[in-house]
């Protein structure tokens, strides 16, 4: 989960996650290095919505909802083939990416209070963080080392619930995708 703004995060933030352990061999030792999100615990992943509620918002009621919203979206195929930039970020391009930003869009509709990335990009881009905060030389190196490793597929068949205690983050609770 990226946090663009700093590279610390506060207990009881929350976020929702695709898993991609595919990707994983390919970028952790980058991801430990240079992606805050990785050393406090989060795995390769793309973000469906952060930050999404307070974790003392989260009851049964929240679940049950989370679960009926993403029960409608059937699961998917994504294949890694390309890098791309944000300034100063590094990152795996999904395709097809449209699945994703339903997933998004659909929670992000039914919780209009939490909207992707709080509300600071005019448009989400799905997106697996490889390194943040790094000169464009550095940039260069890791990708010319992830395009010997790609590509990578993944099936996507949840979305997790990730919860912040104050110094890491915590699977709290996974959805199934319909289909």
């Amino acid at each position: 989960m990226t946090n663009d703004s700093t590279s610390t995060f506060r207990a009881g933030q929350t976020g929702l996650i695709v898993r991609i352990p595919e990707a994983e061999p390919a970028v952790r030792a980058w991801r430990e290095r240079l992606d805050p999100s990785a050393r406090a615990g989060v795995p390769a992943h793309v973000t469906v919505l952060f930050p999404f509620l307070d974790e003392s918002r989260i009851d049964a009621l929240v679940h049950a909802a989370l679960a009926d919203v993403l029960s409608t979206h059937r699961a998917f195929d994504l294949r890694f083939e390309t890098c791309g930039r944000f300034p100063e970020a590094l990152y795996l391009t999904p395709e097809p990416d449209a699945p994703l930003r339903r997933l998004t869009e659909a929670i992000a509709a039914r919780w209009p209070e939490a909207p992707p990335y709080g509300g600071r990009f005019a448009e989400v881009v799905p997106h697996l963080t490889i390194a943040q905060g790094q000169e464009d030389a550095v940039l260069q190196d890791i990708e010319a080392d992830l395009i010997g490793r790609l590509p990578l597929t993944s099936h996507v068949a949840s979305v997790e619930l990730l919860v912040h205690d104050g110094s890491k983050w915590h699977v709290r609770a996974s959805f199934a995708l319909g289909g």
